[in-house]
């Protein structure tokens, strides 16, 4: 059964203006978010992963603004709003986001209880009181030893993974629709980003809110995500469930991703590495952005940008091998069945880090 879209994007760009000239970070992006799914958007650093999602909050850097395109959330545009009071009702009541610092998303100089009830009470207007109850039942919920003796102490006082924690009961003190995770566990050891994960799979189970993951670490993917986004250029370039992208992928991008991953590695040989650099996005990107790094590319991926080919009902992706014109080429032999392998790992007490 189709689920319902909670969020529509459509054609957004996004620019940013840089010592007098101008950048093109999103280049023409559609996507849809649908109820109670986790998408996991991947892709290498630059490639527009958090400035996309920023848009959905309205927390572009002052340099940068939203060009072309309508994003549509309970029945509005979100790009008609213009001012941060009207924000207000939106992010973090409607739309909640979990950076990848905590430390720099808490306010070292006030208590963490402090920081969880001024949550509770602006958004759900509830009494200080029993603000402090949903607060300190909130810690307990994700997993805070002796909550309410550590509803005082501040942020130095907790652990890395104490912080994420707190940011992602903070995150959920409203009971968002939407939570954008943006690289959550990056600053975490191995142990406690396994942790941080699970717990953020089990809330989503329990509140039914809709899971945006950004991340480069493709065994996060491999556990958490129903769909995949793959990004490059500031483009989506391939889109599907988690099977497709990692049984079927179709991209010669997300072949060097999945190529990429440490757990392909064989002892006494190099890693694979993506040869090259992305393009500048302060140039206009003629033809394929990727083919200048990209082995199969053909004379028209440096001549004309490619449209979306559609593979299945779920999967799509933006590549001239897919036109019924090119030639027939497959996969790297070495990523086939790269899902699998990757749950297993996992399951047998390996961790998240890809």
């Amino acid at each position: 059964m189709e689920k319902n879209v909670v969020l529509s994007a459509r054609d957004i760009e996004v620019k940013f203006r840089v010592r007098n000239r101008v950048l093109k970070a999103i280049r023409s992006v559609s996507l849809d978010l649908y109820d109670g799914e986790t998408l996991a958007i991947v892709g290498e650093s630059g490639s527009g992963k958090s400035v996309f999602t920023k848009t959905f909050t309205g927390m572009l850097d002052s340099n940068g603004s939203v060009s072309k395109g309508e994003i549509y959330f309970e029945g509005r545009n979100l790009l008609e709003i213009k001012n941060d009071k009207e924000w207000e009702q939106i992010r973090g009541k409607k739309i909640a986001t979990i950076f990848q610092d905590p430390m720099t998303s808490l306010n070292p100089v006030r208590t963490i209880g402090y920081q969880i009830i001024e949550v509770i009470m602006k958004h759900q207007g509830k009494s200080r009181e029993e603000a402090k109850r949903l607060a300190i039942e909130l810690m307990d919920r994700v997993g805070i030893p002796d909550a309410a003796n550590r509803f005082d102490e501040y942020p130095f006082q907790y652990s890395g993974g104490m912080r994420q924690r707190i940011v992602i009961a903070i995150a959920l003190a409203c009971r968002p629709k939407i939570l954008v995770c943006d690289e959550p566990t990056t600053a975490l050891d191995v142990t406690i980003q396994a942790q941080i994960i699970k717990l953020i799979k089990d809330l989503q189970e329990e509140y039914k809110f809709t899971t945006v993951y950004i991340t480069h670490d493709l065994g996060v993917v491999a556990n958490v995500a129903d769909k995949v986004a793959v990004m490059y250029a500031g483009q989506i370039v391939e889109y599907g469930t988690v099977d497709d992208i990692f049984y079927r992928p179709k991209h010669p991008y997300t072949w060097a991703l999945l190529s990429s991953l440490p757990q392909l590695g064989v002892k006494g040989k190099d890693l694979y590495a993506i040869v090259g650099t992305p393009p500048s996005l302060y140039d206009d990107v003629v033809g394929d952005a990727f083919a200048p790094r990209n082995p199969y590319a053909m004379q028209i991926d440096f001549e004309e940008e490619p449209p979306f080919f559609q593979v299945s009902s779920t999967h799509r992706a933006k590549t001239w091998l897919l036109d019924p014109r090119a030639p027939k080429v497959e996969p790297p032999i070495e990523i086939r069945g790269l899902h699998e392998r990757l749950i297993t790992m996992v399951s047998e007490g390996g961790n998240y880090n890809g």
